[in-house]
């Protein structure tokens, strides 16, 4: 056993913050942490020792907010909102509109239309929070999701997307499981027409098998449906989602993608997400679903017949720089994805007469990024001239048609648009691996970029927000299902 680093863990049962150890055994990495009530927890944090190093040389602190919402009382986890202990602004942003669901998934982290109470913020607590978020320093956030629950339950969500959008958000996507979205066609063009920007849809596997595992029933004609009616609809930028277990859909990485593909006049990203596990899982259970970043990209590989590599991937912070020196440039300060390294990892790919082709054949990522962290670094000394002359040299990195297309135009503006315009060129690849108590890390909940926004004011990192803080604060603002039936005379099934 060799010790990588000391940190701190939540035990799974009671919640306490613990003495965790990360370390190495046999090229894999393991987190363990006992709790004096609960016993030993021991977990797989990434299964690759060389792919975890690599990640971490790509490291990026962040700053944190200038405005944190709250105060250093209890200590990291319990603070948050955001406390000043946070080291990442808000990248994206995440408001849950109703916590009610149309299924009842039995992969659910939000455990949506189970609580036995019904949280759904009115239009104008929803208008506070986006004010809220719209107020961070010194970067507002700028990109939102609209979650839940299920949000297109909500009929108002198109009013809640346009408000969004008026109020300065660029980039505002609604997370769904698809069901209303393919039964209703009017409702997606209502959809376009507030301006949305992306929809997340819920996407498992290309077999009925995968959902009735995860879903408890077969959705697959739905998220065709979806794909067809956002065609219609005008609608051009999926994203597929897939919780990804291990022996349930890992077999099907690359026929996802291949779908994607497929589907690539719509279809954006297709974003993995490593399955958390919630609640208490025996040993050998945890251990037959568990399955980490460094897996997934092996099965990329393996499914895509080498045409996308593992060294194909990097991790999030990666692309940090380039924020940092246009913003230098310009004299104003961008978001910058300074989660943690082995938060997640992402590539992108072109597809060319039926082929994967991944950016690194049209860039070397690692000297690019380099040369642009040492434009930054002389800029900020003052050695204009200097920092000018690295930025012509780093150009050299990238081949020529891709700089002159795609990404001259982002350096030059610093656009959304111009980032668009990118996005729609080429196809990502990505995996976000949300942490559960068992695999739970304190300085990666610091770093986080996923922010929740809450009626009381606070903003949330993903992680603790489903991990500790969600049946709390949606608990505390909830009303009971009978009572909201007899409110608002709303079919049963749509509650929670």
């Amino acid at each position: 056993m060799r010790e990588i680093k000391k940190t701190k863990s939540i035990c799974p049962e009671c919640l306490r913050v613990l003495d965790a150890t990360i370390f190495e055994e046999n090229n894999k990495v393991y987190i363990k942490k006992e709790c004096p009530e609960h016993g030993f927890f021991q977990d797989v944090y990434w299964s690759d020792y060389a792919l975890y190093e690599r990640a971490k040389a790509f490291d990026q602190m962040g700053s944190g907010l200038e405005n944190p919402r709250t105060e250093t009382q209890k200590g990291c986890p319990y603070d948050c909102g955001i406390c000043p202990q946070h080291k990442s602004h808000t990248v994206l942003a995440i408001i849950d509109v109703t916590n009610r669901c149309n299924l009842r998934c039995p992969v659910c982290f939000a455990t949506a239309g189970t609580t036995g109470y019904v949280y759904e913020p009115t239009k104008d607590e929803v208008r506070e929070m986006l004010i809220k978020l719209r107020s961070n320093e010194p970067v507002p956030a700028t990109a939102l999701q609209f979650s839940g629950g299920e949000p297109t339950i909500r009929e108002d969500l198109p009013e809640l997307v346009k408000m969004a959008k008026e109020l300065g958000f660029n980039h505002v996507e609604v997370n769904t499981n698809g069901l209303r979205m393919a039964s209703d066609l009017e409702f997606c063009k209502a959809l376009e027409k507030s301006g949305v920007s992306t929809i997340y849809l819920q996407f498992d596997g290309v077999t009925p098998e995968v959902y009735k595992f995860t879903r408890g029933i077969d959705l697959l004609e739905v998220k065709n449906k979806v794909i067809e009616n956002c065609r219609k609809a005008g609608i051009d930028s999926i994203v597929l989602v897939c919780t990804l277990i291990r022996g349930v859909n890992d077999s099907q990485v690359g026929d996802i993608i291949r779908f994607a593909i497929r589907n690539f006049d719509v279809v954006r990203c297709v974003n993995f997400q490593p399955v958390s596990l919630c609640g208490r899982i025996p040993v050998q259970e945890r251990m037959k679903m568990r399955i980490t970043i460094p897996d997934w990209m092996k099965l990329v590989e393996e499914q895509t017949e080498g045409q996308i590599k593992v060294s194909d991937f990097y991790p999030v912070p990666t692309v940090v720089p380039i924020s940092r020196v246009v913003g230098a440039l310009k004299n104003k300060r961008y978001v910058e994805f300074t989660a943690h390294p082995h938060c997640g990892m992402a590539t992108y790919i072109f597809v060319e007469d039926g082929k994967m082709v991944p950016i690194t054949k049209y860039a070397d990522v690692d000297k690019f990024m380099e040369s642009m962290m040492k434009t930054y670094e002389e800029k900020m000394k003052g050695h204009d001239t200097k920092a000018k002359m690295i930025f012509i040299g780093a150009l050299r990195h990238i081949k020529f048609s891709m700089l002159r297309k795609y990404i001259w135009p982002i350096l030059r503006t610093g656009s959304y648009d111009a980032l668009g315009d990118l996005h729609r060129k080429m196809l990502m690849i990505s995996a976000m691996h949300f942490m559960d108590p068992y695999n739970f890390d304190l300085e990666r909940v610091q770093r986080c970029i996923i922010h929740y926004a809450t009626p009381d004011g606070r903003i949330i990192p993903f992680c603790t927000m489903n991990s500790i803080h969600r049946p709390i604060i949606e608990g505390s603002l909830g009303i009971p299902v009978e009572e909201w039936r007899a409110k608002h005379k709303v079919d049963v099934s749509a509650v929670a």
